[in-house]
């Protein structure tokens, strides 16, 4: 990504769009003056991008999802359906340092607070992934949260594949990892952040500074319970959970 983002610098496009935290930091290490508009990042100010989200104050600017914020989201919904819930296993990936580590921190301290156990599985790839599962098989989990990152988001299917050959419920902030068999997703709602940020272009390409345009926070959360998984499981989901849900597979 550093690479990339240089490219484009040396390029002296007009403004630069990044996806995520890690490739938003990449461009602001590559930049101190082509304005960068961001989108889907987790904790801007906590990740170093911005100074405020009232007032970013340097050349980056754009959308936040509050990833970071929902991370203990998913632990407490995971332990309404298995109230007796101690030991959780944690898939996340230690190549997108920054982010992960955020999310990584929100989620201990969730467990903390909900009096679980957490066991973390670091993976980079398609062959990690398959080793961290089998890990947390071994070590026997009662369940697995896969922290949300683009390497998990394409191998969603084979993680949710070994989950359910070994018996565990699961839980994802991204809403495909519901839909793909998953047990539970809770996630930021991703089409509308996306469209903001092509405001904010718009005001940049008119001569708007990143400095004086104020980071908007994500205001839609989506809660996907896939009920044919929790029934392979034995699962029974409590009512009150599904009547928050947005979306409800059969």
């Amino acid at each position: 990504m550093p690479d990339l983002a240089a490219q484009l610098v040396r390029l002296k496009v007009d403004v630069i769009v990044a996806v995520v935290t890690q490739a938003s930091l990449a461009a602001k290490n590559a930049t101190g003056t082509i304005p960068i508009v961001m989108l889907a990042v987790g904790d801007p100010v906590g990740a170093g991008l911005v100074a405020s989200l009232a007032r970013p104050g340097g050349n980056v600017t754009g959308t936040s999802v509050l990833a970071v914020e929902i991370a203990g989201k998913s632990l407490e919904m995971l332990k309404q359906v298995v109230p007796k819930l101690r030991l959780v296993a944690v898939i996340w990936n230690p190549a997108n340092a920054v982010f992960q580590a955020q999310m990584v921190r929100e989620t201990e301290v969730a467990a903390r607070a909900l009096g679980i156990q957490l066991q973390m599985f670091a993976a980079r790839d398609r062959e990690e992934i398959d080793q961290a599962v089998e890990a947390v098989s071994r070590e026997r989990a009662a369940a697995l949260t896969v922290i949300v990152d683009p390497v998990f988001i394409a191998n969603r299917t084979r993680i949710i594949a070994l989950a359910a050959k070994n018996r565990l419920p699961s839980v994802s902030a991204f809403k495909e990892y519901a839909e793909a068999g998953g047990l539970m997703s809770y996630a930021a709602n991703f089409s509308e952040p996306g469209r903001r940020a092509a405001s904010y272009v718009d005001k940049i390409l008119k001569g708007a500074r990143p400095a004086d345009l104020p980071v908007e926070e994500a205001t839609k959360f989506e809660l996907v319970i896939n009920l044919k998984t929790a029934k392979a499981l034995g699962l029974t989901i409590p009512p009150s959970l599904l009547q928050r849900a947005d979306q409800v597979i059969e």
